[in-house]
């Protein structure tokens, strides 16, 4: 049912016999691609240690994974065809197997990270309600709590849509319903007519979870066009292993699309955004005039890193299923232990029980300790109300201990 765990020479072999298949630069009559190896004077591809280094390898090849490989074949799927099945098996295990998706029911691509993943969901839902729906673009709102990424508003000026910014419960961190429904009855009276919902699987500062049911209830009973998409930039490779049923999968109907981060809980490297969405909608982003790519191109972000998505399908694999649900819950664990401790002070602070974040009151930390432990505020051009702690792979015990000595001190 999930994928298996590979040892680090399966890894190795699997990853080196799809650079075989991949184009070879230095051995093949290559003429046309405007890209060739990284450059041998600062790369040099001969070091002894990339013969186990299949990552590091991939890189120095520099592979091309321009295009979405679960969709079409592109420029480059001749040409880097090994790596780029890679990517297509990273993609089915992120799908299928941790968001519950139907077997080959997915598109999807390695982004540069979670706010482009969250821009191409918006820019497909606008383009199918333009296309299905001859809808203006003034008759199209994106919906989203002010917990809500920034990409979300980077998203609606790019795209030149209107925002509905719900307000959530202060303690709850909850989008407060009775607004949600004033605000989407208005938006009809005023002539908004179709909806993008972004609700959050874990926001980035308090590691909230909007609830999706009374949201999606609402929309449905009163006849409501909407598409629903689920930002899981950071929640999407800890939620799923920490609370395993839940309502944040494919097999909700409701949900279209979902965005997930291989560069925060994978620890892989930054540029690993993941964007998946249901099949037979990649094509309201065909970039039609993209003539000289076999296929055409569909991404925000055209040419990409196929060593990343290398990257993220090695962490996956090296792990296993449940060998990385050991390492989640092993993380809210340890964020949990912290909680109690910050009970025992009294200290005011908000935690989902299954996401490795804390928000902290801003009145319980001091200038002092938020410096020395570079607590995140949730604002710097104004009087911060909370700090945050994420607790990483890095994060280590004698740290919490001191940090609690440290709050003990001045509380």
């Amino acid at each position: 049912m999930y994928w298996d765990k590979y040892t680090h020479d399966e890894i190795r072999s699997i990853v080196f016999d799809a650079l075989k298949k991949n184009a070879n630069y230095n051995s093949e009559a290559i003429l046309g691609l405007p890209g060739t190896y990284l450059d041998k004077e600062t790369f040099y591809d001969d070091a002894p240690f990339l013969n186990d280094a299949p990552f590091l390898s991939t890189l120095i090849t520099n592979p091309n994974h321009i295009g979405c490989h679960t969709l079409i074949k592109s420029e480059s799927l001749d040409v880097f065809k090994g790596t780029q099945e890679l990517e297509v098996d990273l993609i089915k295990i992120c799908a299928e197997q941790i968001f519950g998706g139907n077997t080959d029911g997915q598109d999807g691509y390695v982004a540069s990270g979670g706010t482009e993943a969250n821009i191409e969901a918006l820019w497909i839902y606008r383009n199918f309600f333009i296309k299905e729906y001859h809808a203006r673009t003034d008759e199209i709102a994106v919906v989203y709590s002010e917990d809500s990424h920034y990409s979300m508003p980077k998203a609606t000026n790019l795209l030149n849509l209107p925002s509905i910014v719900l307000k959530v419960d202060e303690k709850k961190r909850n989008i407060i319903q009775t607004e949600f429904e004033n605000r989407i009855t208005k938006a009809k009276e005023n002539g908004v007519n179709y909806f993008i919902v972004i609700l959050n699987l874990s926001t980035t500062m308090f590691g909230s979870v909007d609830k999706i049911e009374p949201i999606t209830k609402f929309l449905n009973a009163h006849n409501t066009l909407f598409k629903l998409h689920i930002d899981a930039a950071f929640g999407g490779f800890i939620y799923p292993f920490t609370n395993p049923n839940n309502e944040f999968t494919f097999k909700n109907p409701n949900i279209t699309s979902i965005t997930i981060d291989g560069h925060k809980m994978l620890q892989s490297p930054y540029g690993t955004g993941i964007f998946l969405i249901r099949k037979k909608y990649m094509h309201y982003v065909c970039t039609e005039e993209a003539q000289y790519i076999p296929g055409k191109d569909y991404t925000l972000c055209g040419s990409r890193s196929g060593a990343n998505a290398v990257s993220v399908w090695m962490i996956l694999r090296i792990h296993g299923y449940n060998g990385w649900k050991v390492k989640m819950l092993s993380l809210v664990d340890q964020t949990s232990r912290l909680c109690t401790k910050l009970n025992e002070l009294k200290i005011e602070y908000f935690h989902n029980p299954y996401v490795n974040i804390i928000a902290i009151k801003s009145k319980y930390i001091t200038t002092e300790i938020a410096n020395k432990y570079h607590l995140v505020a949730d604002s710097y051009e104004q009087e911060p109300k909370w700090y945050k702690i994420v607790m990483m792979p890095h994060v280590k015990k004698g740290t919490l201990d001191t940090f609690i000595n440290d709050l003990k001190k001045v509380n």
